[in-house]
C-alpha cells in the first residue's frame, strides 16, 4: 500500500492510496465548510443535487441507466459533520478498466460522469432542474424525519445542541426541517456555487494502480473556478460550562434517554481514547459490566469520544425511576478510572479493540478514505501501524491524568410523558 497527498491548488488536496489487491476504484470529492444554521440545509441540498443528474444525464433515470451499463458503477452524495465543520461530497466506485469485457475505458467514462456532475450540473438560469431537485429535497426531508424517529440518535443530537450552545457544532449537518423546507432550487444552486468557490476541498482516490488523469482533470476543472477559500478549523475544543446545564424534553416513548457530556482541554488524544474505551465503548467496559449488567440500571449505556470538540459523551436508555441511580453510578465508574482502579485486563482489552479497528483499514477502499481523511483533519497523517504504536506507548499514568481532566458539562434527558 502506498499513500500520497499533493496540493492541486490553494486549499484543494488530492490524496491517493494505491493497493494492488483492489479490483475496483473509489473516488471521493469532499467539500468542507463551517457548519451554520442558515447554510446547512442549502449546502446539503446543493451537493446532493449533483449526484442525481447532470447536463449530460438530465434525470435520475438516465444517470442510473448509464451507471448500470458501466458494470454497476455507483455515484452517491453524503453530508456529515465533524465538530464545527460541515463535510459534504460525492463518492463514486467502479471496477477497474482491465476487467472490462470489451476493453471499455471505465476510468475515463466515470471521470467524465463525475466531472459533469460537479462542474456541469443539471441546472439552468441559476437554479437546479425542478423535478430532480424535488426528489432530492424530499430525500433530505425524509432523512431529517428518520433522525427524529430514531430516538437514541435524536437524544444524542439534542445533547450536542445543549453541550455546544452558541458554537457551530450545535447545528445538525442537515439543518432543521423548517430550514430545509424553505430552500428553493435557486437557493441550493447558489449554495453549490459558493461551496465550489470557498470550501476547503479534499479529494481521495483509492485503486490498485496510479491514474495521473484524475489529478490533472480535477486541477484543470478547478482552475476555471474563481476560488477564495475560507479557513476552517477542524478541532475547536468546547469550553466547559461554569454551571452544569440540564435540559429535558417529553416524548411518547417507553424508554427514557439520558446523555451526559464531559469536557476536557487535555490534548493527549491517545490517552483519552483509552479512557473512553475502558469507560464504555466495549462489552467489557466499566459502564457495560457494572451499570448495565451488574446493577441493571440501563437498557444500554455506552460512551464515545468526540475528539474534535474535546467531549466525552455517555448515552443510555433508562427507566424514569432509575435515572438518578444510573447517573450516580456512571459518575462513580468514571471516578474509578480517575483513582487508578484500572486492571491490566481492561487496558489489554482496549488495546485489542484498537488493534482490531486499525487492522480493518484497507479491507475495502472506502476504509482507506475514511482513515486518511480523519488523519488529515487531526493534522498528523500517520499510517495505521504508526497509530497503533502511539497507543502502545500510552501508560496507565497518562490514562489516569486524561480521566481526571474530564469535567461534567451538561445532561440531556428524553423523558416519557406522564399518563393522564
Amino acid at each position: 500500500m502506498k499513500y500520497e497527498r499533493t496540493e492541486l491548488a490553494d486549499n484543494i488536496g488530492y490524496s491517493s492510496v494505491i493497493d494492488e489487491k483492489f479490483k475496483t476504484s473509489f473516488l471521493t470529492v469532499r467539500f468542507i465548510t463551517v457548519l451554520g444554521s442558515r447554510t446547512a440545509a442549502a449546502n446539503a441540498l446543493g451537493i446532493s443535487s449533483l449526484s442525481s443528474s447532470s447536463r449530460s444525464y438530465d434525470s435520475i433515470a438516465k444517470l442510473n441507466e448509464k451507471l448500470s451499463a458501466l458494470y454497476g458503477a455507483s455515484l452517491s452524495s453524503f453530508t456529515r459533520k465533524r465538530g464545527d465543520v460541515q463535510i459534504l461530497g460525492l463518492s463514486s466506485s467502479w471496477i477497474n478498466s482491465r476487467f472490462a469485457i470489451d476493453g471499455e475505458d471505465l476510468d475515463g467514462e466515470m471521470l467524465e460522469i463525475v466531472k459533469g456532475c460537479i462542474f456541469d450540473p443539471n441546472a439552468s438560469e441559476g437554479e437546479f432542474e425542478a423535478d430532480s431537485f424535488r426528489i432530492t429535497k424530499k430525500d433530505l426531508l425524509d432523512r431529517i424525519d428518520a433522525e427524529l424517529n430514531n430516538k437514541r440518535g435524536y437524544a444524542i443530537s439534542r445533547a450536542s445542541e445543549v453541550a455546544y450552545r452558541g458554537e457551530p457544532a450545535e447545528n445538525s449537518c442537515y439543518g432543521t426541517k423548517e430550514t430545509a423546507e424553505a430552500v428553493s432550487a435557486k437557493d441550493a444552486f447558489e449554495a453549490y456555487k459558493r461551496l465550489l468557490e470557498t470550501a476547503q476541498i479534499e479529494i481521495y482516490y483509492i485503486s490498485s494502480e496510479k491514474n495521473d488523469r484524475i489529478p490533472e482533470m480535477l486541477r484543470e476543472a478547478f482552475a476555471g473556478i474563481n476560488r477564495t477559500p475560507e479557513k476552517v478549523v477542524f478541532d475547536g475544543i468546547s469550553p466547559v460550562k461554569e454551571e452544569l446545564a440540564e435540559v429535558s424534553d417529553e416524548f411518547d416513548v417507553n424508554q427514557c434517554k439520558m446523555v451526559m457530556n464531559f469536557k476536557t482541554d487535555c490534548r493527549d488524544k491517545y490517552a483519552l481514547k483509552f479512557v473512553s474505551t475502558i469507560f464504555g465503548e466495549t462489552p467489557v467496559s466499566k459502564l457495560f459490566v457494572n451499570v448495565r449488567e451488574k446493577l441493571s440500571l440501563c437498557y444500554y449505556c455506552a460512551c464515545r469520544m468526540v475528539s474534535s470538540k474535546g467531549t466525552l459523551m455517555v448515552d443510555s436508555g433508562v427507566e424514569k425511576n432509575n435515572i438518578k441511580k444510573a447517573r450516580t453510578e456512571i459518575l462513580a465508574q468514571l471516578e474509578e478510572i480517575c483513582r487508578g482502579n484500572i486492571t491490566d485486563d481492561e487496558i489489554q482489552s482496549a488495546m485489542l479493540s484498537f488493534e482490531n479497528s486499525l487492522s480493518q483499514v484497507g479491507d475495502v477502499p472506502s476504509s482507506y478514505e475514511t482513515y486518511y481523511f480523519e488523519q488529515f483533519c487531526s493534522g498528523n497523517i500517520i499510517t495505521p501501524a504508526e497509530r497503533l504504536a502511539e497507543y502502545k506507548a500510552v501508560t496507565k499514568e497518562r490514562i489516569i491524568e486524561a480521566a481526571k481532566s474530564l469535567k461534567p458539562d451538561s445532561v440531556y434527558l428524553m423523558l416519557n410523558k406522564e399518563a393522564e
